[in-house]
């Protein structure tokens, strides 16, 4: 899963494709997954450091890691 480079993200959140002008906002969890892929972070790299800072199951991460992943599929933002 690779975030296209063309996609402006930023920490508070803000998401922004200049390819179709669309904006999207993501809360802090998700602005922080967002920062570390566009700095090419392995994506288990990813879930070990979130599964270490905040109280969540492995099994609750996996069924939101699938969420979040499948929104942005449906917004465009990631590469193929």
């Amino acid at each position: 899963m690779h975030l296209k480079k063309n996609i402006a993200t930023s920490e508070s959140g803000f998401i922004f494709n200049p390819s179709t002008g669309d904006s999207y906002s993501a809360n802090p969890i998700a602005a922080e997954i967002l920062l570390q892929l566009k700095e090419g972070s392995p994506i288990a790299s990813i879930k070990t450091k979130i599964l270490e800072q905040y109280d969540v199951s492995a099994a609750q991460l996996e069924k939101d890691w699938d969420d979040f992943s499948n929104q942005l599929i449906a917004a465009n933002l990631l590469d193929n």
